[in-house]
């Protein structure tokens, strides 16, 4: 496969560099939102949401800051879009949906800080991707968070009916859960070639 393909990319954005089990990107939402998978999977399309708009807002300012020898303004530009795009999502499901509003919590205002957020628009700058291949990093990147929220979800509904002893609870079980996980995606490190 073509490493330069949108393919390739949104396979290495989805599962081998997974921005949250591979690079460590994204860790308050992963910890604080993935208790419930209802309430994780909204949490996944949101960040989704937030990744693919930042992603192709930051495609079109690199290319305005570049032509006008401007990038050293390049992370406030980007902090400010990002800031932008998450009140657009909390306005929209503060409208629709107040019982989910109230779910997320403090997590929907903190994806503005979401270090995933703007990872993905620093990356795929420094990467120079074009447009196609830089919507094709933004949906694998949320693919790739979404999934990762909704796996350790899963795992937290089904242990939470498990008989674990004291100590094995709460925290301590969702780092361990944490770190098993990041430890099986190590195993797609292989499929990049």
């Amino acid at each position: 496969m073509n490493p330069g393909s949108a393919t390739a990319i949104f396979l290495d954005a989805f599962l081998i560099n997974n921005f949250v089990l591979a690079m460590f990107l994204g860790i308050c939402p992963f910890l604080g939102v993935s208790g419930k998978v209802k309430t994780a999977g909204n949490m996944g399309m949101a960040v989704t949401f937030v990744m693919i708009v930042s992603s192709l807002c930051a495609f079109g300012i690199n290319k305005l800051l570049v032509r006008y020898d401007l990038e050293f303004l390049r992370l406030i530009c980007f902090i400010a879009v990002i800031a932008s795009a998450v009140q657009l999502v909390e306005m929209t499901i503060k409208k629709f949906s107040p019982a989910l509003f109230r779910a997320l919590g403090i997590f929907l205002p903190l994806i503005t800080t979401n270090c995933a957020i703007l990872g993905l628009a620093l990356f795929q700058t420094a990467r120079e991707y074009s447009l196609v291949q830089s919507i094709a990093f933004s949906l694998g990147a949320g693919a790739g968070f979404s999934l990762a929220l909704l796996l350790m979800a899963g795992l937290r509904e089904k242990l939470d009916l498990a008989d674990l002893p004291g100590v094995a609870r709460g925290a301590a079980l969702t780092l361990i859960l944490a770190g098993i996980l990041s430890l099986a995606f190590m195993g797609f490190a292989g499929l990049g070639g």
